[in-house]
């Protein structure tokens, strides 16, 4: 009976082990440290991907995507290619009935313009253009195929949920997608590992992710001559970044989200915003200490 006892407790406390092993303490403490009085709901999961240590909070909670919601898009969309439903350069008309009212860069498009099809993905990752992301999620199948995907690519809670049916409630909950900070990390670790899709498909995924133009929050603390994949995403009350990091000693991925934030304002010093600087600096200088960047005062505010 003790034996059988303790096996079972052995089962129970596993996980909790293998954390705990695998756990970057001291950067544990940092990322505390740095969360600690944030006005919202704030979750990271951060992967050392030379040495797979971890340091977590909140990292399997369910937050908004805001515009991240663009990584399982673009992934519905290589997966439509590879099955050769679509190809990555064929020539697409827009149509009028696409726009999303914005600032888009497609949405200024006149009916019946060509495009190609990778000039909508760049407009989708790079720019964040609404119109082109939802022009994609369409001819990924909706919501219904990419959540297939998903699900496919073991992502319990990454999910479209804006123009999908059955997941309405979702969507007033949590907007155009949900994710948590574990599995978003995941997902860009698949990538980068070849493991979404096929090798081939990762790959075109990862060079896609390299060009953000949204550059101002986590990716201004990190020098910009090293090789960064990421996507951002902000409304109001959730703003949200996930990157994969790979500098001269280190590679690593995170992904940070937040809720239910109090400052929901649009300036440069949004404590959301800062609060994502701040860990991009800390993740940066604990991966990288030999690093003698420094960023210039006010540089990514350059105008």
């Amino acid at each position: 009976m003790i034996t059988k006892t303790i096996f079972y407790l052995a089962i129970l406390l596993a996980p909790h082990l293998l954390f705990a092993q695998k756990s970057d303490k001291a950067l544990q403490k940092k990322i505390e440290l740095a969360l600690a009085g944030f006005n919202g709901d704030v979750g990271i999961y951060v992967k050392n991907l030379k040495n797979g240590k971890m340091a977590a909070v909140n990292a399997d909670i369910i937050f908004p995507t805001a515009s991240i919601v663009k990584v399982p898009i673009m992934i519905g969309v290589m997966d439509k290619i590879e099955k050769g439903e679509l190809t990555y350069d064929q020539e697409l008309i827009y149509k009028d009935s696409l726009l999303y009212e914005g600032e888009d860069i497609l949405g200024s498009f006149k009916e019946g313009e060509k495009i190609r099809l990778n000039k909508v993905m760049m407009l989708m990752l790079t720019m964040s253009d609404n119109t082109a992301s939802l022009w994609l999620q369409s001819l990924a199948g909706t919501g219904i195929e990419i959540n297939k995907k998903m699900e496919e690519l073991g992502m319990k809670s990454t999910r479209v949920n804006s123009r999908t049916p059955n997941r309405e409630s979702d969507w007033r909950k949590y907007g155009w997608g949900q994710t948590t900070p574990r599995e978003m990390a995941t997902l860009l670790e698949m990538i980068l590992n070849n493991q979404v899709i096929s090798p081939a498909a990762s790959t075109r995924m990862a060079r896609n992710l390299g060009r953000n133009f949204w550059d101002d929050v986590a990716l201004s603390e990190i020098p910009p001559y090293e090789k960064v994949l990421s996507k951002n995403g902000a409304v109001n009350a959730s703003r949200s970044e996930v990157l994969l990091v790979t500098g001269k000693e280190s590679q690593y991925v995170y992904c940070i989200t937040t809720k239910n934030i109090k400052d929901e304002s649009w300036e440069y010093n949004n404590e959301a915003w800062v609060l994502q600087r701040n860990i991009a600096m800390i993740l940066w200088k604990h991966f990288e200490p030999k690093s003698k960047w420094t960023k210039p005062a006010g540089g990514e505010k350059f105008n």
